[in-house]
């Protein structure tokens, strides 16, 4: 007796499939999880008429130096929003102005 094909797609194996697009099969019956949200890069963070590809962007490393502080501190700040970024892969990019502008709104602050 001929054995029936297994369907060519995984959820059709698993019996799970996902109620909306976007969403994936999470390991375990029924769960279902959302992509990773994106952080949220504040508009005030660019000046409006710099172009893109006037912007320096620093990497974590070069942010904590800048601010002498550890890199931990600046993982923080990000993904707290307190300091905007844009992921590149697995890692950040913080722009420049962005640095400056929050060191400068902290001084007033303290002072």
């Amino acid at each position: 007796m001929k054995q029936p094909e297994p369907p060519s797609d995984p959820t059709e194996r698993s019996g799970v499939t996902s109620p909306e697009p976007g969403l994936r099969a999470a390991p375990g019956p029924g769960k279902v999880t959302r992509p990773a949200p994106r952080p949220a890069v504040r508009a005030e963070a660019v000046p409006r008429d710099a172009l893109l590809s006037e912007i320096r962007f620093l990497t974590v490393a070069e942010v904590a130096a800048v601010m002498r502080v550890s890199r931990m501190t600046v993982y923080r700040m990000v993904h707290s929003e307190e300091l905007p970024a844009v992921r590149v892969g697995r890692s950040f990019r913080v722009p420049e102005h962005a640095v400056h502008e929050y060191l400068r709104t902290a001084f007033n602050d303290v002072g």
